[in-house]
């Protein structure tokens, strides 16, 4: 029961400092990266439901939905309660939402720069991704 023979600790932790590294890069933005993540959804997939963002985030409907409040509030998305269905609400970009896009084109570009420390090369960086993305699908199933 050591941290460091632990597969968990090294995501963890990977995934907490990626995450510091976008905070300077989304403060000019004035995003946290949550916010970010479903700003991405949304540039993808305008007018989406709530349920398939939480989909997409891996995460829970009480954990979204307040983020969500937060980015009415703040101008970037609007949320539309189906008349149908009281429960389902569709997510859309508002025209400061989708402007926001332009402007955080360079993020991905910018954060690359910052892994960019010699240990690890662009393609090695895909080919982890890569690999997380066959881990996160194997333990979702």
């Amino acid at each position: 029961m050591k941290l460091e023979n632990q597969v968990c600790f090294p995501i963890y932790a990977a995934s907490r400092l990626i995450t510091r590294a976008y905070q300077p890069l989304l403060e000019k933005l004035e995003l946290t990266y949550p916010q970010y993540l479903v700003l991405m959804i949304l540039w993808e997939t305008d007018r989406i439901s709530v349920n398939e963002i939480t989909e997409k985030l891996i995460l829970n409907t009480n954990t979204v939905t307040p983020l969500l409040k937060r980015m009415e509030v703040q101008g970037l998305i609007h949320r539309e309660r189906s008349t149908n269905d009281e429960r389902r609400v569709t997510i859309s970009l508002t025209s400061k939402g989708a402007e926001l896009k332009q402007q955080a084109a360079d993020v991905p570009a910018e954060l690359v720069k910052k892994l960019d420390v010699g240990e690890l090369d662009l393609q090695e960086i895909i080919d982890l991704r890569d690999k997380l993305n066959r881990l996160i699908e194997a333990i979702r199933n």
